[in-house]
């Protein structure tokens, strides 16, 4: 074990338990049958879950393919080959501890995930800085960067608000909420006093990668993240992400996985209405109705918007849903991803995954063909590259094609020799809106068994992305595990407080 995580458990920088599962029989005494309304993280998380406990789970899923925000699917290239498409990199931090418990179902060692090395920002402005080497766990990481970082210096540390800058080691899950959610992440970030390089390297560029802008994004949710990604856990920023497409190296082999316990996986089957029956719930689709004791709705806030409001009775069954639903149900600003199958390469020395600032589209590069094996054939065949670009929070109203041509020539500004590229353009990200959090649904909802499950759902303890998709997925299928005396799983995150905490009485909140 390194210096860093040896001083990080000193502090009580670990993985916590948030609930140690157990508790019941290892399968439903008696027949129990749920539907699992979207196939994404969050919805096969939770089929997982209770197919292994011996619950009847179906998973309906709206797209021809799993996975949500992290599916694939085949697209023929000009040159008639077939290859995978996604919605975009994403990072398999290693701090995901409920997303990767899910993942050992799979493959026990996680031998399709490998790791990243580095994490460079780029910028026009400024030399690229380096953030994925740091030490791992806090406090020793903050203090390598202070050393390290041409950003940020101990001088500049004289310049800066020391009292606005307390809340960000001082997390605390209830305060931190009631104190910050109706501030931007961008007044808490000019309260700092940082210098521009400093606030444009180390934190634009985080707050854009929850897919939102800083000015439109609430403080405390930075601050939840800034805690979850940096100052609470003790793996550090290191990631990992899959040699495999997801639909090769996840989807498949997860709904195999819920096949082989028992559970039906669904595609292209579209959910339309909630009606509360007698004996549980009916779930109408596009291709009928099926019935169940429980239901989980794991779609995204726009989904969920749209399937609410399509299921008159919940005004009366679930009133603190409906009314939470207007709200919740706009996403956040559209994400674009560009992948392109260019005729060369890029420079053997650039990185596999860069950020981006201050750019006024482009917010990442993934080089493909350098992270998963399909990419690296079809490079090594053609002597091409697989680039792929992404804009976490785009300018509404904009074309996918006029978006994918931004982001290539904010690239080849960076990276002269980079090539042409296609765009698809989503908005079903959850927006995380100053004074949003108290408004945001758990994963219990009002009406008897029925939950809810997703990245953009509230849980009480440190989580983000992909993580808080799979352990929302999971808490909803141990709500059905215990109501049916099965024994449930257990969920864990990272250090539930701020290192400074319980010797931060007050914050000072910015106006």
């Amino acid at each position: 074990m390194g210096v860093s995580k040896v001083v990080g458990r000193l502090l009580g920088v670990r993985a916590y338990e948030v609930d140690p599962g157990g508790g019941g029989l290892a399968r439903v005494p008696q027949p129990v049958a749920a539907v699992v309304v979207g196939g994404g993280i969050a919805g096969i998380s939770a089929a997982v879950v209770l197919a292994e406990r011996g619950v009847a789970v179906t998973v309906l899923e709206a797209a021809p393919t799993l996975g949500g925000r992290l599916g694939a699917w085949p697209e023929t290239l000009a040159d008639g080959s077939q290859q995978v498409n996604e919605h975009g990199f994403h990072a398999f931090f290693r701090q995901y501890y409920n997303w990767r418990n899910i993942l050992r179902r799979i493959d026990p060692a996680l031998s399709f995930l490998r790791p990243v090395p580095g994490y460079p920002v780029l910028s026009a402005e400024w030399p690229a800085e380096e953030f994925g080497r740091l030490p791992p766990a806090p406090p020793v990481n903050l203090l390598a960067l202070l050393a390290r970082s041409p950003s940020l210096r101990l001088r500049d540390l004289r310049g800066m608000d020391r009292d606005a800058a307390l809340p960000l080691l001082a997390y605390d899950p209830a305060r931190t909420y009631a104190e910050f959610d109706h501030v931007t992440a961008d007044q808490l970030l000019t309260s700092l006093r940082l210098p521009d390089r400093a606030r444009a390297m180390l934190f634009e560029v985080f707050s854009h990668s929850f897919f939102n802008h800083e000015a439109e994004m609430s403080a405390a949710e930075m601050i939840a993240q800034f805690h979850f990604y940096l100052l609470g856990n003790p793996e550090g920023l290191a990631f990992d992400c899959p040699d495999e497409d997801y639909a090769t190296a996840i989807w498949r082999p997860l709904a195999r996985h819920v096949e082989f316990h028992g559970g039906r996986v669904l595609t292209g089957v579209a959910a339309t209405a909630l009606h509360r029956e007698a004996t549980g719930w009916r779930v109408d689709t596009t291709e009928g109705a099926y019935r169940a004791g429980h239901v989980v709705l794991a779609v995204d806030p726009p989904a969920l918007a749209t399937l609410v409001a399509g299921s008159p009775m919940l005004a009366e069954a679930a009133p603190e849903l409906v009314a939470a639903l207007p709200a919740y149900g706009r996403p956040g600003p559209p994400y674009a991803v560009a992948r392109y199958w260019c005729d060369g390469d890029v420079d053997a020395g650039r990185a596999i995954f860069s950020g981006v600032s201050r750019q006024s589209t482009l917010d990442s590069v993934t080089l493909y063909h350098r992270l998963e094996h399909e990419s690296r054939r079809w490079a090594e065949r053609t002597g091409g590259s697989v680039i792929e670009l992404h804009a976490y929070a785009c300018e509404p109203g904009v074309l996918a094609a006029e978006l994918a041509e931004r982001m290539r020539a904010e690239l080849t500004g960076l990276w002269p020799e980079a090539a042409r590229l296609r765009a698809r353009v989503g908005a079903k990200a959850p927006a995380f809106a100053p004074g949003s959090h108290g408004r945001r649904p758990g994963v219990r909802t009002d009406a008897d068994r029925l939950y809810l499950a997703g990245d953009g759902i509230r849980t009480d303890f440190p989580s983000a992305l992909m993580e808080r998709a799979a352990a929302t997925g999971i808490i909803a299928a141990n709500h059905i595990l215990r109501a049916e005396g099965a024994a449930a799983e257990p969920v864990r995150s990272v250090r539930p407080r701020g290192l400074l905490a319980r010797r931060h009485p007050t914050a000072t909140t910015p106006r």
